[in-house]
């Protein structure tokens, strides 16, 4: 009778339990399906089926997946048309791109523009799979609004006061980027064009898709008064390319850059970065002077300072300072190509070749003819700030250049007038008679006078070698005039130029000096005014350091000069200068006045570049180097190595391409470090005493055709090349040899065939 209510017992408890379970997995079932209904009713459409009218789940149109049959009938409801779509997925059903156009009202032809642009994507939804026909849910869009009409006057979009109606330009074009280096998403260009002042004018918008976000966004508004398209080009190296805007109008280069950088306000987004030159991305000096440059428009000297600063740096340089460097690259790009034009009209010729920062060359074409500076005179008139920023920035950078100063007091002139030009420059502290005699002629030019070249006191250009003295005897020295006193102020020591060549207002004149009649010279009056120290008596004094490149370390003051056997010596006071140890390494100091050279150093390429361009001649050139070093001595195995194997030690052997001889061709200057004739000897196999660093650097310079117009190498020979300079007076170029502890500047003789 006890065993019945025990059973009773147990079924009513798993009776009990089994309605509680039933219980909590039906409230549970309907707790996620109101979850659904809130956050995504579409999940829970199914039960409509099973529901009267009255209690069916209502859709948002929004959340709702549409054909797309039903997404164009919904467009035309509202006065909207759909533009052509553009599918981004390779199966082209997915995942695609909707432009939606407007007509304008009141508008005959090309009515259309757009207003937004939608991402749809194919619902995943098993209810609408089953579907015959494809739906697709919104997953993203963005509202689109051209700019208004005030860039076509400021570049600007200007909002407008809120009693002005806004007038916006329409975006009629959309295109997507299809360029696989461009970083995850897709990237569309939404741009319309329009004319102004008869020139093409257009505008735009870069968005971006991020299917991680299923966000759609505007990323860069742009606008361009050339009427061009950005454009994704590698600028800076990287694996992404970059977003290049170029707003250039006539020769003033205006490029715009942006990288490809994460956002740092949204997580996995992305955004456009401009790359400028404001703030150096190094404190070192010749970092901050070359953007300094850069920022007035000189983008070559810039990009020279860089590419020098670049090659003396150890380790890799931070990503934002190469960015900056190649962003000036590309500026240089532009100016040098327009700069290596030949213009037919002269102010398009010196306008290129100023913003390129060719000072030089521009005064060339200035002072060719009266014609020309009249026209340049209008052009100088006309410069609005561009010329002038430009001359006022190298000027900081090198207060001496006297053709920046020129170019600047002609630009004062063109503005101002003639005196005030004049005032300006003789404040100027780094003028000196002889630069304020070679300006005054380019006035002369500027207002169409007739200009004498034959000076009564023409400028002081000297060359020589110079070594301090320690004993002077008065007598063996004639003062430049009777109130010369030979006497040393606090600090001072003497300095003994022997004078290698020098300009007497009419020709250079070089050693052994037997054209000048020394009988002639009755006064030091007459001797100073053909040197040309009546007007300058100071001299710079040079010293070489140990990479090659020179020093200016101080300033002398010529007090006297002796003549004898026909040598010219110059005695000279001023500051003490540091001695070099061993001359036999360095070229000795050099002595010349401000105005007497201008150094020349084209910039380097490698042996291996000119093969790409004529691999004979290489050939021959390296046969030539090889076979030199073993006449000078520098290397003594007999066998020529075949051009692979010289290739394989000279490829990377710096040249520079100058034109020595005035025809026209560039001449290819090869100089050999002491480092690199080192490796020659151990590549041979050459044991030898000569060791890295204990020989001079050697020169040898080939013509057009590869044959040897100079060298260095020749047997016994003492004769090192130092530098390629510009002659102040005329336009040819010489080279300034030391040979046996002497200075001469050798110019090309085309009658003889060699420098002389």
């Amino acid at each position: 009778m006890r065993k019945r209510p025990q059973k009773r017992s147990l079924l009513s408890s798993i009776l009990a339990m089994t309605l509680l379970l039933s219980n909590a997995g039906l409230f549970m079932a309907f707790g996620w399906m109101s979850v659904l209904f809130i956050f995504k009713p579409e999940k829970v459409i199914w039960v409509n089926k099973y529901l009267p009218t009255w209690a069916q789940i209502p859709l948002n149109n929004n959340d709702r997946p549409y054909t797309l049959s039903e997404i164009q009938i919904l467009l035309t409801q509202q006065q909207r048309t759909p533009g052509e779509i553009l599918y981004l997925d390779d199966e082209q059903n997915n995942l695609f791109l909707l432009p939606i156009f407007q007509a304008r009202p009141n508008c005959q032809s090309n009515c259309q523009f757009l207003v937004e642009l939608r991402i749809y994507q194919r619902t995943e939804d098993e209810n609408f799979q089953s579907q015959p026909d494809t739906y697709y849910r919104l997953a993203s869009q963005l509202p689109i609004t051209g700019p208004t009409v005030s860039v076509l006057e400021t570049g600007v979009d200007e909002t407008p006061s809120e009693s002005d109606s806004p007038v916006h330009l329409p975006l009629t074009q959309v295109k997507a980027f299809a360029d696989p280096t461009l970083s995850s998403g897709f990237w569309f260009h939404v741009w319309g064009e329009t004319q102004h002042k008869d020139k093409p004018f257009s505008y735009g918008q870069i968005v971006h898709y991020n299917p991680s976000r299923s966000s759609l966004q505007q990323l860069l508004t742009w606008t361009n008064p050339n009427g061009k398209l950005p454009q994704w080009q590698q600028v800076t190296g990287s694996k992404v390319k970059e977003l290049v805007i170029d707003q250039t109008v006539d020769l003033e280069p205006q490029l715009q850059v942006y990288q490809i950088k994460s956002s740092q306000l949204v997580a996995n987004s992305l955004q456009l970065e401009a790359i400028n030159i404001k703030k150096p991305a190094l404190p070192a000096f010749a970092f901050q002077q070359s953007l300094f440059l850069a920022r007035n428009g000189l983008w070559s000297p810039a990009l020279a300072w860089l590419e020098t600063f670049q090659k003396q740096q150890k380790n890799p340089l931070p990503p934002a300072a190469q960015a900056q460097i190649d962003f000036i690259r590309l500026h240089s790009q532009f100016t040098k190509t327009h700069a290596n034009q030949t213009w037919a009209n002269p102010s398009q010729q010196v306008l290129a070749d100023l913003i390129d920062g060719r000072w030089e060359k521009a005064i060339q074409v200035f002072a060719a003819s009266s014609n020309n500076a009249q026209e340049i005179a209008t052009l100088l008139k006309a410069d609005q700030g561009r010329l002038w920023n430009r001359a006022t920035a190298a000027l900081r950078v090198n207060p001496t250049r006297r053709s920046v100063l020129g170019w600047l007091t002609l630009i004062l002139a063109a503005q101002r007038g003639e005196e005030r030009a004049k005032s300006w420059l003789q404040s100027q502290p780094n003028v000196n008679p002889t630069t304020l005699l070679y300006i005054h002629s380019l006035l002369a030019n500027l207002y169409g006078e007739t200009t004498n070249t034959e000076f009564s006191s023409h400028s002081s250009q000297i060359v020589g070698g110079v070594k301090q003295v320690s004993q002077v005897n008065e007598n063996d020295w004639l003062p430049l005039d009777t109130a010369t006193n030979l006497t040393l102020t606090d600090n001072q020591v003497w300095y003994e130029i022997d004078v290698s060549s020098f300009y007497d207002g009419k020709s250079w004149l070089n050693y052994p000096f037997t054209k000048l009649n020394l009988t002639s010279i009755k006064s030091s009056k007459l001797l100073a005014n053909i040197l040309g120290l009546s007007s300058q008596s100071s001299i710079q004094i040079v010293v070489w350091l140990e990479n090659g490149e020179q020093q200016i370390t101080t300033n002398a003051t010529i007090k006297a000069f002796q003549l004898q056997g026909g040598g010219l010596r110059l005695l000279a006071a001023g500051p003490l200068i540091p001695q070099i140890q061993d001359t036999s390494l360095y070229p000795q100091p050099l002595a010349l006045t401000t105005t007497a050279l201008e150094w020349v150093q084209p910039s380097p390429i490698t042996i291996k570049e000119v093969s790409q361009q004529d691999t004979g001649k290489v050939q021959n050139i390296l046969s030539t180097v090889w076979r030199s070093l073993q006449e000078s001595g520098e290397i003594t195995t007999q066998s020529v190595p075949s051009f692979s194997e010289m290739a394989t030690l000279m490829w990377d052997w710096p040249v520079q391409l100058i034109d020595l001889t005035g025809d026209g061709q560039q001449e290819i200057v090869l100089t050999i470090s002491a480092s690199a004739i080192a490796s020659l000897q151990q590549s041979a196999g050459d044991v030898s005493e000569a060791v890295d660093g204990e020989v001079r650097p050697r020169t040898l310079i080939f013509s057009d055709r590869g044959k040897v117009i100079y060298s260095d190498l020749a047997p016994k020979s003492q004769q090192v090349l130092i530098a390629i300079a510009q002659l102040a007076e005329g336009q040819s170029l010489a080279l300034l040899v030391e040979d046996a502890h002497r200075y001469s500047l050798k110019r090309w003789s085309s009658n003889k065939g060699l420098f002389e």
